[in-house]
């Protein structure tokens, strides 16, 4: 088995976790928005410290794949990169989604079916639809929501809505077999994914592993900044 070290920058949450032989043994999280940059060295330091693992003690990074926040992945993988180069380890991606719905398995809800959500914006989400044992039966793709959204599924059985961007389908949906859990992803449900992966072998050419975005970064424009 391995001592992997997961870090998870998807949406606002920055959280880092410590997984050996499968099992979470460190963790923490940051709620507070924008500042991944500064805080997620720091926390994985702390977690490598607490736990006398050190870097010398991780078999391998992995990291939270995307979808999700543009900046909030490049943060993530970028830091990644640089540990796996330093410490000399394998790095290996896990699909936000599967943080979801690995942190769904665990609810108490035991739905038929998971709908792990990544906010995008006004009533779009990052979406995908998978059974209760964890298994994908539909394709990541940006879903526009309205009271008729995941109609089909919701027919077949209890549905369990999870992750950012809950709360604005929970005010139009109202069939009976909905369930709502508005929360973030986080590193220690990625342990079983990556730990999976380590044993695969199934690792990202850290050179030139890039996160998926869905879709294409399109820059703001300040609004301190007068128009050219």
């Amino acid at each position: 088995m391995a001592t992997i070290l997961l870090l998870e920058t998807s949406t606002d949450c920055c959280s880092a976790a410590i997984c050996k032989d499968g099992s979470i043994i460190a963790k923490t999280a940051d709620s507070i928005p924008k500042v991944h940059a500064a805080r997620l060295v720091p926390m994985a330091a702390s977690l490598l410290e607490q736990t006398g693992t050190g870097t010398a003690g991780i078999d391998a990074v992995a990291v939270s794949g995307g979808p999700g926040s543009y900046t909030g992945l490049r943060v993530g993988v970028s830091t990644a990169k640089g540990l796996c180069f330093g410490a000399g380890v394998p790095l290996i991606s896990v699909e936000t989604m599967d943080i979801l719905v690995a942190e769904g398995m665990e609810s108490g809800e035991n739905p038929d079916f998971i709908v792990p959500f990544i906010d995008a914006r006004r009533m779009e989400v990052y979406s995908a639809v998978y059974r209760n044992d964890g298994s994908r039966i539909s394709e990541v793709e940006a879903v526009i929501l309205d009271r008729d959204s995941y109609s089909s599924i919701l027919e077949q059985g209890k549905t369990l809505f999870i992750g950012t961007g809950v709360e604005k389908f929970a005010q139009v949906c109202i069939h009976p077999n909905a369930r709502f859990k508005e929360c973030f992803p986080l590193a220690q449900y990625m342990a079983g994914k990556a730990t999976d992966a380590y044993e695969k072998k199934k690792f990202e050419d850290t050179a030139y592993f890039e996160p998926f975005y869905l879709k294409d970064f399109k820059p703001g424009i300040s609004k301190k900044s007068p128009l050219l």
